[in-house]
């Protein structure tokens, strides 16, 4: 049905990006700074652990729900399990205090993910708006009522 229409070709090329951004992302946040600690590194190692945390968590997301897409593409999840199951989290931007302690290769590590996140949640969006407007009515005003309640 709806999601079908979601180009599978698109899926895979996403989610080998999510792969490899995870894996970057691994070593980036691989927290290895010296045992001598002053200020500065103090600041620079909280803001890596929460940016680390964020970023991490964005790219995990995006990958639930791209490997969610993979299995209902290949018939291993209904399209019911699908709706039900396969949202993705609002993004929870990186916090510009911490992105200014970090290095610059940091800093363009995490605005990728967040690209990355905002390109899935596009998909995410349309794909259920597909959805919502091909839906019975009642179903469409379950869905309507759901998302105002914060259920979807």
């Amino acid at each position: 049905m709806a999601a079908r229409n979601i180009n599978q070709e698109i899926i895979e090329d996403l989610y080998t990006e999510a792969l490899l951004l995870a894996d970057d992302a691994r070593a980036v946040f691989d927290l290895k700074l010296g045992a001598d600690s002053d200020g500065a590194h103090d600041n620079v190692r909280i803001a890596l652990s929460i940016e680390g945390l964020r970023t991490t968590t964005r790219v995990m997301h995006v990958l639930a729900w791209l490997l969610n897409q993979r299995a209902y593409m290949s018939g291993e999840l209904s399209e019911t399990q699908l709706r039900r199951h396969n949202s993705l989290p609002e993004e929870r931007p990186a916090d510009p205090v911490n992105l200014a302690a970090l290095e610059p290769e940091t800093r363009a590590l995490i605005r990728e993910s967040e690209d990355l996140h905002a390109r899935v949640a596009r998909l995410d969006r349309d794909w259920r708006a597909r959805d919502a407007a091909s839906a019975p009515p009642v179903q469409a005003l379950q869905g309507r009522l759901a998302e105002a309640f914060g259920a979807r």
